[in-house]
């Protein structure tokens, strides 16, 4: 599944005439191009999709579905490990498969 993200954005920079964000998801942080919102600012949210940020959100709306999220589980399935998500998936103990 491929979902957009909310994340917070904690640092700013010029990457090869690209501009990027280190953004936190809950304690997952990853870096997003901001090319189609250029103008975010540092301590902003955003929701996330591909690595790319698509739009800004609230801080409360942004809180609210990263609580969500992590009470489905979907953020250990969007940033977890996906070896270990695939073997549990597919009823393998981890140990068995090493």
């Amino acid at each position: 599944m491929c979902l957009a993200v909310p994340g917070k954005v904690l640092s700013l920079e010029d990457r090869d005439q690209t501009k990027m964000a280190e953004v936190d998801f809950g304690g997952v942080r990853k870096n997003v191009c901001l090319e189609y919102i250029p103008d975010v600012q540092i301590g902003e949210y955003v929701m996330v999709h591909v690595g790319f940020a698509i739009q800004r959100l609230d801080e409360q709306s942004a809180q609210e579905t990263l609580a969500n999220f992590e009470r489905m589980g979907i953020l250990e399935e969007e940033f977890g490990d996906g070896f270990a998500l695939a073997a549990k998936q597919a009823g393998i103990d981890e140990r068995e498969a090493s």
